[in-house]
């Protein structure tokens, strides 16, 4: 990979000649904002598609909260110049053999990079593209997590981890437009960025990934921080978090040794993430969110074991036998009353909650996230909390979550 400093504009024209040229170019992305400015489009993607009438440069850019896609016949190259005008911070331009990214460092000069592809990429011009990656493959974020090699391709033993991570992105983008649309998570500002806590942290891979996406691609001031209970992971994500900074020149992650009950902020976080901590782990995260009165929270469960355990030693109420007769079957329902009463828990504490499909089951077991925002105040009374106390009763649980909400 050769690394240099270059006139900017220079650098833009031998690009442009490059994403002009139909049978050379496979993809282009505009993103990110030099300092000081603001781009009409937070992103840009340019590509070549075969259509009736023949090759076009379809170009789709991206405001803050929908897609507008153009195509241009070969040659038309007006559009491509008005999107060279605006001050887009980074420009990545793939073709069949290599990949060059463009990085602003002033409005004058440019750090390029270019990076031979192992293997010759096939050129799709089919105009009904697969789904967009929001961070793909090739971003360096991933050749620093380890998940791709030094030619950003991705590892194939870190397959199901990057599927993770790209659905875990959509969930969080979706839920956070969501929120910072009816008014739920404030707009962030430089002077007051938007704070999100990741509580059991692990090795880090979301943490980095959602910082990497919400300051890259949606351009919002972010800071994050990462919480587990082992030194070894904070020592770990710390480095990782240093050679992020080297690599994109900012630093906005800290990591952080402690149990997600214990850990003390300065300011409360905007958003709150649990992602498969471990069985009450995930109700200890859950109720920090709660009393932190966090606006969104993302969480995926692992492991159900409290409700499981309790089911083996509380009698089945009648008429449900075959749904604990069988140990697989136990822990499936077991899974769908924890998360279930934890989702109750929450609307009772003032969130809008919904349950949904994290990563498909032939990825993980571990494929299901609770996703809520919060409205208003907790609920003292109402058919929630009845269905609740019966649920409860009923089946002759205790929910850790409950226990911890009733503590506070």
């Amino acid at each position: 990979m050769s690394r240099e400093s270059e006139p900017l504009l220079r650098a833009l024209n031998r690009m442009r000649s490059v994403i002009l040229d139909p049978d050379q170019l496979v993809k282009a992305v505009a993103s990110g904002k030099q300092r000081g400015t603001t781009p009409k489009w937070r992103r840009a993607e340019l590509r070549y598609v075969d259509l009736k009438a023949g090759r076009h440069l379809q170009i789709t850019t991206y405001d803050a909260t929908q897609a507008f896609t153009a195509n241009h016949p070969v040659g038309d190259s007006s559009s491509l110049d008005d999107l060279l005008d605006e001050p887009f911070a980074n420009w990545n331009v793939t073709t069949a053999t290599e990949q060059t990214q463009i990085q602003a460092k002033t409005p004058t000069t440019a750090l390029v990079s270019t990076t031979e592809l192992a293997a010759p990429v096939e050129v799709g011009r089919g105009h009904d593209q697969a789904k967009e990656r929001l961070l793909p493959e090739s971003d360096p974020v991933f050749r620093v997590l380890g998940l791709s090699d030094k030619d950003g391709k991705l590892k194939p033993s870190r397959q199901a981890k990057y599927r993770q991570v790209e659905e875990f992105l959509r969930q969080l983008d979706a839920a956070l437009t969501d929120a910072m649309k009816s008014g739920k998570v404030r707009r962030p500002t430089a002077e007051e960025p938007l704070r999100i806590i990741d509580l059991g942290a692990g090795n880090g891979y979301l943490t980095f990934a959602a910082q990497r996406y919400l300051t890259e691609v949606r351009e919002l001031p972010v800071v994050v921080t990462g919480v587990d209970v082992k030194e070894q992971s904070r020592e770990h994500n710390s480095k990782i978090a240093a050679e992020l900074a080297k690599e994109f020149g900012y630093s906005k992650a800290e990591f952080v040794a402690g149990t997600i009950d214990g850990v003390q902020l300065a300011e409360k976080p905007d958003v709150v993430l649990a992602l498969h901590a471990c069985d009450t782990a995930t109700d200890d995260a859950l109720a920090r969110a709660v009393e932190w009165e966090a606006p969104l929270v993302l969480a995926a469960p692992c492991c159900h074991h409290d409700i499981a355990a309790q089911l083996r030693k509380a009698p089945t109420p009648a008429p449900y036998s075959m749904l604990t007769r069988h140990g697989i079957l136990r822990e499936r329902f077991a899974d769908t009353l924890t998360d279930a009463l934890r989702a109750s828990l929450l609307r009772l504490a003032g969130y809008r909650v919904e349950v949904v499909q994290f990563v498909e089951s032939q990825h993980t077991p571990r494929n299901t996230m609770l996703r809520a925002i919060r409205t208003g105040s907790p609920v003292k009374g109402g058919s929630v909390k009845k269905e609740y106390d019966e649920l409860v009763a009923e089946w002759g649980v205790r929910p850790k979550l409950g226990e911890l909400l009733a503590d506070r």
